[in-house]
């Protein structure tokens, strides 16, 4: 039996995270087992999610099957770039000067900030009385 062929990576971004496979192939985007374009909706989010692979050019070269959870779907989509970009570097690190130089190989640290107590949020307070 051949041996599957693919190259892994994981991506963050606020609590979203993704699972990405690289498999050689024409080109075919599946996200948790459903069609790209009926996964991420909005141009803005499908341009995100396949910029790793438009700029090294490698758009037709391969399937991306990824598995994501948590977060929000814009999140998701910039997990996903991620999770491509780390597999793409697996697969030939030539191309991590190309992708940190238009800046997808660096983790989006920014999350949400917890709630405190004594606080009605993040950093509002409750209203002061003075008298």
């Amino acid at each position: 039996m051949p041996e599957l062929v693919q190259y892994y990576g994981t991506g963050r971004r606020k609590s979203a995270i993704a699972r990405v496979y690289l498999r050689p192939g024409s080109g075919e985007f599946k996200i948790n087992g459903r069609a790209f374009e009926e996964y991420f909706v909005t141009p803005s989010q499908q341009s995100a999610a396949k910029q790793p692979l438009v700029s090294t050019d490698m758009a037709t070269t391969f399937n991306v099957v990824a598995r994501v959870t948590g977060g929000g779907v814009n999140g998701q989509a910039d997990a996903i770039k991620l999770g491509i970009a780390r597999a793409l570097m697996v697969f030939n690190i030539e191309f991590r000067k190309k992708l940190k130089a238009e800046g997808l190989v660096s983790r989006d640290s920014r999350s949400k900030e917890r709630k405190k107590y004594g606080q009605k949020g993040a950093r509002k307070r409750f209203q002061y009385s003075k008298r």
